[in-house]
């Protein structure tokens, strides 16, 4: 904003200062009266009014209309007393009611236009004034909309690890072995979806993106495996976005793929390597994750299987209306180890993906 932009911004000056204004404005008369009577012997008949005109239009600028029409009326005074014949009288003819006609007439609209230009200029400052306070509160309100939000996504996260810990802290009292074994999965997953759920959004609110939510929930999981020597690689492309109600459930398929690919295809292993792979191809999702380990036992059957895990991920690729398969990789020995295969339709990414 420029200099003259923001003096304009603070007329009418003094304000709340009456006598400062109307003193300035006499000040202003008195120096225009003086400038008109040196100048008198160049001016030729007729021009009474030359130097008073700015006068009254500096005093109405600066100070508003009412000094204005003050300076108005005692330029008017002066020019008629001192400048109109018969000089130093406030005698005349009709010539000198049209001279004071036409005054008037200049005056009142000086006065007018400047008032209207400084009212104009004083609703454009109160919009002006009304638009920062309203961004600002905008601001506010999205500041205080993200915080409730991250703590909203903290609170459903703690709330499910507390589940699990009250349902860990049930599992010491139960000694029969297939109540244990199904409360323990119970925990570990509860486990997975309260880290899912934290990890699902961005701090501004938006979903993130599948290729860091793989590296989040995967690091997770590898962090509380806790075996060193066993390495997860990520091969995922970018730009991908899923719709909310399909997040959950894919990091479930894929937290149960690779804790699958660490208990059992990594078993025993003092080293391995865990690839998941995340790509599109013909308007496709496909999601897969492959390990070098043991590998399936002959005849393995994932419609037939009986772990819980598996059903639970097979149901959710059915939700999803996608295909999973689980296979070992290759027949040949050398190249043992088992892939988890995950297609889902493009009806499960968000139309517009944002990186």
């Amino acid at each position: 904003m420029s200099k003259i932009s923001r003096f304009t911004e603070r007329l009418p000056l003094l304000n709340g200062m009456p006598m400062v204004q109307y003193g300035v404005t006499l000040a202003l008369c008195m120096f225009a009266l003086l400038l008109r009577w040196e100048l008198d012997g160049a001016f030729p008949p007729g021009y009474p009014y030359l130097t008073f005109f700015p006068a009254v239009i500096i005093s109405s600028f600066l100070f508003g209309p009412r000094p204005g029409i003050v300076g108005a009326l005692v330029c008017g005074l002066f020019a008629w007393y001192f400048f109109i014949p018969p000089r130093q009288s406030f005698g005349g003819d009709g010539g000198t009611v049209t001279a004071l006609l036409f005054y008037a007439g200049v005056v009142a609209v000086d006065i007018s236009l400047v008032h209207l230009m400084q009212a104009a200029n004083g609703r454009l400052l109160a919009a002006r004034e009304n638009v920062r306070e309203l961004a600002e509160e905008r601001g506010r309100l999205a500041e205080r909309s993200d915080l409730l939000f991250q703590e909203m996504q903290h609170r459903v996260g703690n709330n499910l690890q507390m589940i699990a810990a009250v349902l860990s802290l049930q599992l010491r009292g139960l000694h029969e072995p297939t109540a244990r074994s199904a409360l323990s999965d119970a925990v570990s997953r509860l486990q997975v979806i309260g880290r899912i759920q934290r990890q699902l959004y961005r701090p501004d609110g938006d979903l993130m993106p599948l290729d860091r939510f793989i590296s989040e929930v995967v690091g997770q999981l590898m962090l509380s495996n806790g075996r060193p020597g066993i390495a997860c690689k990520i091969e995922a492309e970018s730009g991908i976005v899923l719709k909310p109600n399909s997040a959950v459930p894919l990091a479930l398929i894929l937290s149960e793929a690779v804790a699958n690919a660490l208990e059992h295809g990594l078993r025993d292993r003092e080293s391995g390597t865990i690839l998941v792979k995340a790509h599109r191809y013909d308007e496709a999702i496909h999601l897969s994750v492959e390990d070098n380990g043991h590998g399936l036992p002959e005849g393995f059957d994932l419609d037939g299987a009986d772990s819980v895990g598996l059903r639970i991920s097979r149901l959710l690729s059915q939700q999803l209306d996608g295909q999973m398969a689980l296979e070992n990789r290759n027949s040949s020995p050398e190249s043992a180890g088992a892939r988890m295969t995950m297609i889902l339709p493009a009806s499960q990414m968000r139309a517009t993906q944002n990186a």
